[in-house]
């Protein structure tokens, strides 16, 4: 193999992976808790946050800290699952990539 066709194989491939990271910032992901919901982009970027229960006591306000930061993870845990489904184990070895 000759290193023109390594360099197009390459540049293709840089290609490939940004269509898909491209796909992935497009699309949302829905984080789940007892009291919250958030959405985020694919980039880890909060879209909105929807508080379920409106009777919440001052008291509870820790409580819904907790869950907004479960429903929080639980989003970005989606949003990792895409990447790795999407480019495999080329994912984390790609920088700040994603």
């Amino acid at each position: 193999m000759n290193m023109q066709n390594i360099m197009m194989q390459a540049q293709k491939m840089q290609r490939d992976i940004q269509k898909k990271k491209d796909e992935i910032d497009k699309n949302l992901f829905t984080g789940k808790s007892e009291l919250v919901e958030v959405v985020f982009n694919g980039k880890k970027e909060m879209i909105s946050i929807k508080i379920k229960n409106k009777n919440l006591d001052l008291d509870d306000i820790e409580v819904l800290e907790d869950m907004i930061l479960l429903a929080s993870k639980d989003a970005i845990g989606q949003i990792d699952k895409e990447i790795e489904d999407k480019l495999g184990s080329l994912g984390p070895g790609l920088g700040g990539l994603f």
